[in-house]
């Protein structure tokens, strides 16, 4: 099935075509079509909506679009969808301009403004899932086969941020993946390699929920010819 992935994200491209083998996967940019919907969605879930409805007005084929981003429990969910526009503690929701702030430094400020917090003692840690560094990713995913007919997918990746941004480790994945630890691993995120990340990923989880969808959806079309 040929499926349009709503990002402009080549990585998240090439994690999708690594899960979804067999299907054909396009972004906007392979074929030339301009695409920067406005996501002011206020969950993960909405915004996914947003982009996957806008790119089938668009094509008018399958459409599979996602909303992700890493929260930190002592953050109270900090910076969660706006992780991709995260400009540090004095842009939480990025910066005014618009501009959007190096992954590097997002990396530097999300790990500073988590010791900050902690330092206070004012957090009350027990209460998160992984102690006092407690972190998640989430990804709402939606497959958009047309506006009566749409299918919504979210799952999580749990673990801790590391203590310092010298402790950030790995060369794959992208985004905050060196500082998220995953002590089941004794790794990072960024450490693993895609088959072990795409097995207990948050996206990795959302599309093998849909591409179980997907194949039930080919198999009736199938039986119906």
């Amino acid at each position: 099935m040929k499926i349009y992935l709503a990002t402009g994200n080549m990585n998240k491209k090439r994690e999708m075509v690594q899960i979804l083998r067999g299907h054909q996967i396009v972004v906007p940019k392979d074929e030339g079509i301009q695409f920067d919907p406005i996501e002011n969605g206020t969950t993960f879930y909405e915004n996914s909506i947003i982009k996957a409805k806008s790119l089938y007005e668009i094509v008018q084929q399958p459409v599979i679009a996602d909303d992700s981003g890493i929260s930190v429990d002592a953050l109270d969910g900090l910076p969660g969808i706006y992780s991709a526009r995260y400009g540090g503690p004095n842009f939480h929701q990025g910066k005014p301009d618009g501009q959007k702030t190096p992954q590097e430094d997002q990396n530097r400020f999300l790990i500073q403004e988590l010791n900050d917090a902690l330092s206070t003692g004012k957090i009350d840690s027990k209460k998160f899932q992984n102690g006092p560094r407690s972190a998640h990713y989430t990804c709402a995913m939606v497959l958009y086969l047309g506006h009566d007919r749409v299918y919504v997918a979210q799952d999580t990746m749990e673990g801790t941020l590391v203590e310092k941004i010298e402790d950030a480790r790995g060369n794959g994945g992208f985004g905050y993946d060196p500082l998220f630890f995953l002590p089941q691993f004794g790794k990072t995120a960024a450490e693993l390699s895609a088959d072990q990340k795409n097995a207990i990923s948050h996206r990795g989880k959302a599309t093998r929920a849909l591409v179980a969808l997907i194949n039930s959806l080919e198999l009736e079309k199938e039986n119906k010819i």
